[in-house]
């Protein structure tokens, strides 16, 4: 997981695209430019992002979750290479320093091109002395890059990737009670040992939270990098389950939406909810606002 510094959070609040894609861009450089290298992994990985901008208690919390595979393709793309490292993928203290560095000198590029807006409290660091202020401290302090465990096989990676790959700032399930204009919501407080603890907003406010973490049209939150990228992702994991001497995956016959959900539910989607024995299909649509009448589809 790659994080923004808390002193970064308004500014991208105030410039969410050119910062949350600065955070994309910095974390693939990242990521693929420490794995080539051949003191770490030498290596060409493959990885996907998915970006979350809250915190527990709603408040702007830019970070990028990664699921990058143990390993990648060598430099001469004749071997599998795992990686070294019992604990952690790639040291996340190189990480971090690298991160850092490429989102700071990529932030001052998009500052002296004109591309960030400033308003309210940050109207001042329209000067580029105060600018400059502003990033100083950011270059002495450590950025928080954290490094996970393995999953421990298919299924759990699935079940992350349910949990978290369209998830939104906070979940029906938090939220607890809504009476006399307060909301209650379930929030875990990780500078207290985790703990589960309730808390209480105005309806007003809640709102506003919430609405802190809406992103631009069209703005794309999960995005693939390096062996999983788009353009040659097919070609690539060929490649790499003939590396891993995997058994050749068996296309299977394409489903639409209907048959997938009977599939996984058991419930036939067509089945007439009132006799549960004819099927439902459509002949005709009735136009709306004409009267009686049918077009035919």
């Amino acid at each position: 997981m790659f994080t923004l510094p808390a002193q970064l959070a308004a500014l991208a609040l105030q410039n969410k695209r050119q910062m949350y894609a600065l955070l994309f861009r910095a974390t693939a450089e990242t990521l693929q430019s420490i794995a080539a290298d051949p003191k770490h992994l030498g290596a060409q990985i493959g990885f996907f992002c998915i970006l979350h901008t809250w915190g527990q208690t709603l408040q702007a919390h830019p970070h990028l979750h990664c699921v990058v595979p143990g390993g990648g393709i060598s430099r001469d793309g004749n071997r599998w290479v795992c990686c070294r490292r019992r604990r952690f993928f790639l040291p996340v203290e190189v990480l971090s320093c690298r991160f850092r560095n490429l989102y700071i000198r990529y932030l001052k590029k998009i500052y002296a091109a004109g591309k960030l807006r400033f308003y309210g409290e940050l109207q001042h660091l329209s000067s580029p002395a105060s600018f400059a202020c502003y990033l100083a401290p950011l270059r002495r302090k450590k950025w928080v890059v954290y490094a996970k465990a393995p999953f421990g096989g298919p299924a759990r990676v699935l079940d992350y990737l349910g949990r978290y790959t369209h998830r939104v700032a906070i979940s029906n399930h938090r939220l607890h009670q809504l009476t006399q204009g307060q909301v209650i919501f379930a929030y875990k407080d990780y500078k207290h040992e985790h703990q589960h603890k309730l808390m209480t907003l105005s309806a007003d406010e809640f709102l506003r939270r919430f609405l802190l973490h809406v992103l631009p049209d069209g703005f794309q939150r999960i995005r693939h990098y390096g062996l999983l990228s788009n353009r040659h992702r097919a070609e690539n994991l060929a490649r790499c389950r003939e590396l891993l001497s995997m058994p050749v995956l068996i296309p299977q016959p394409q489903q639409n939406y209907r048959e997938r959900y009977q599939q996984l539910t058991g419930h036939d989607l067509l089945l007439c909810p009132r006799c549960i024995q004819g099927h439902m299909l459509r002949i005709g649509l009735l136009s709306v606002g004409t009267g009686a009448g049918w077009d035919s589809s």
